[in-house]
Formats: structure tokens, sequence, C-alpha cells
């Protein structure tokens, strides 16, 4: 027995620092997807524990599992995956879970550092230039403010609002702060990392959300609606309240939210938004406003998640299903090397050019018109 547990420490720890490369592939660019796991509540059925790195140019082979936590005794043990986030300038990726968060190397998967905050941890941003992470409680009154280079507290910032998403603006001059118990999206000069404006109220508590590129409109998720409304950043007032037409509103497996996940296109003409009662996803035509809806897609599970590849041109579901954006077909599914079925709501891509992180992709489907 504990020769099985000593060999089994050495094999953790020689994939912990293994490289994702031969030697001979440092020189070609690599487009791979990051999907940390378990990331739909804690179920380990859906891809197990760690960070799974599949091929995107290999048609989502999958290459390797980055070791991230112990592996629990029992599925009851295990952590929720709260959010991942990747920076290009420094080569990290960063996981979280409900109690604490880690710092990885994309490359070799390297544990720079592993840290618990106080109240626990939520879906966190990570800023442009790699520096800064906002990382929500675990639905607490804190948002804290990390050195993301060794993991150490900067600074908390209160609004009492059950901490939970976190998006750093593309320009990395603002940060988008939701809670689970508010109607109203919080927004942090990234600067003085103070709460300098705010959205709403909109008609309910905000779940997930988004936002275009130039920082002037945000699409919001909220309990109780199946489709999703939109705020005013400058002028801080709602403006539209959209409703999904042809589906019923019924009970949904998680989140206790009829749509939550919500994205808008790098062109900003679409917008898509989830249906965990219907398994579907809905796409809305933004070049108008209201947005006016325009196609269904079925998926396979209960989405809780859409999110973009780098290019724009991939929709990533939370269902494990990859979908082109253009001609809105489903050519791709994710499974683990076990063959299971890979579900997660926390998924990005990486760029990566002889051996180093050139570009990183984002969890959450932003705008890119600015």
């Amino acid at each position: 027995m504990m020769n099985t547990m000593i060999t089994r420490r050495a094999l953790m720890a020689s994939l912990a620092t293994a490289p994702l490369f031969s030697q001979n592939s440092k020189g070609k660019d690599q487009h791979l997807l990051y999907v940390a796991s378990p990331g739909i509540r804690n179920y380990l059925e859906f891809g197990g524990m760690g960070v799974l790195v599949f091929d995107i140019d290999a048609g989502y082979k999958f290459v390797r599992r980055i070791p991230t936590w112990k592996d629990p005794v029992g599925a009851e043990k295990a952590e929720n995956i709260k959010g991942i986030a990747a920076s290009a300038k420094t080569g990290r990726v960063f996981v979280s879970t409900i109690n604490r968060m880690m710092a990885l190397d994309a490359i070799s998967g390297k544990v720079y550092w592993d840290k618990t905050y106080e109240g626990g941890c939520d879906r966190m941003s990570v800023s442009p230039d790699g520096k800064t992470l906002y990382v929500p409680q675990f639905e607490g009154p804190f948002w804290t403010v990390v050195n993301a280079a060794n993991g150490s507290v900067i600074t908390r910032i209160e609004a009492k609002s059950a901490s939970h998403n976190t998006l750093y603006s593309n320009d990395g001059k603002w940060v988008y702060m939701a809670g689970l118990k508010s109607p109203v999206l919080s927004i942090s000069d990234a600067s003085k990392h103070k709460i300098v404006k705010t959205v709403g109220p909109f008609a309910n508590v905000i779940r997930p959300f988004t936002v275009n590129g130039s920082n002037t409109l945000c699409f919001v998720n909220i309990n109780g609606l199946l489709g999703f409304e939109i705020g005013d950043i400058q002028t801080g007032k709602k403006l539209h309240r959209v409703e999904v037409k042809g589906f019923e509103q019924g009970a949904v497996k998680r989140h206790g939210c009829p749509s939550h996940g919500i994205a808008l296109t790098h062109d900003e003409k679409e917008i898509w938004v989830v249906d965990g009662h219907n398994e579907h996803v809905h796409i809305f035509d933004a070049t108008v406003m209201p947005p006016k809806q325009m196609q269904s897609i079925k998926l396979r599970e209960a989405p809780g998640w859409v999110s973009w590849s780098i290019d724009g041109k991939l929709a990533y579901l939370s269902t494990g299903e990859i979908i082109d954006v253009a001609t809105k077909k489903i050519i791709a599914t994710l499974s683990d090397e076990q063959g299971r079925q890979v579900h997660s709501e926390k998924v990005l891509d990486l760029m990566i050019s002889k051996g180093k992180v050139t570009v990183a992709g984002n969890q959450f489907g932003v705008g890119q018109k600015s």
C-alpha cells in the first residue's frame, strides 16, 4: 500500500512539472483549450479533477490533465471550481474553488502559489497586464484584490452584494462586480480599487453578465427571467428587458435561474443566451435595440455558461459542445482520457508559440469593438 502511495505521488509530481509539448513541437504554434474540472458544482462524472487540456487544431484531442488539488475521497469531498482566468503576459492560469485559489504555469503545470482567502473564492478576473486579480468572496460582502505574482492581498472592496461574478474590462480600467443578492452591477476604478459607479437596479438580482468593448452597455441575466436585460453603463439606467419567445420557462437542474449564461460576439452583432430548462442556447440580433430573437440550438444537457474562442469564431458551451459561430453548427464535443463527457462552466483557450503563451482567452463572452 505504501509503495502504491509513493508511486502515485511521484507520478503526480512528474505530471505537475512535465511540459505540454515535446521538444520537437515547441516551434509550432498551438491553440489549446483549458477546461477546469469539476466545473459544474462538484460533479466529478463530467471530467474528474484538474485542468484538462485539449488540442483545438487536432479536433479537440485530449492532451493532458494538469493536477490541481488532491483527489477527494468521494464526490461529496470535491471542491467546486468557481473560476478560471489566464494571462499571456505572465503565462499563468489561475483556478479558484469555493475555498482557495492557485496560480499555475500554463506550459509546465508548475504551481506558483496556492492560497486561501477570508470567506473563500468565487469567479475571479485577472487584469490585462497580468498583475492583479479581483477575487470575490464566496457569496460574501467583499472582493479581495490580489497580487497575481504571489497571491498576497492588496486590499478589499466592500459591496455587500454576496460577491460572485467578476470581469475586468478589455482596457483594464474598470472591474465589473455582480453579487447574488443585488440587482445592481457595481463598477470599480481599477487604478484606485474603489467602486465609482453602478448600473441598475435591474428587475431582479444579477447572475451572469457581459459588457461591450466600449464599456457603454452591459447585458445581464437575472433571476426569474428566460432572457436578459440591458443597462447603460454611462447613465447607470436599465434600458431594455428581452424575453425568449416560443419556449416555456420551467424548472432548471442548476443555478435556480432560467438563463445562466450570456455572451456578446466579438463583432457585437449577436447575443447568445442559454436556457437551462429547454437545454438550448438562443441567439439574438444585437444590431437592433432591443435585440431581436433569431435562432436556437439544441444542446446535449442543461447549459450554464457560454464564452468564445480567442478569435471569436467558436462558442464554448458548458455542456462540452463547441459551436461554429458563423454556421451555428455543433462541430465537436469534449471527452476526457477515460471517454467521459466533459462539461464545465470554467473554460478558456490559449495560443502558444515556441513554448510561450502569446494570447489568452477569457472565461466571459465579452464584445471586442472599442
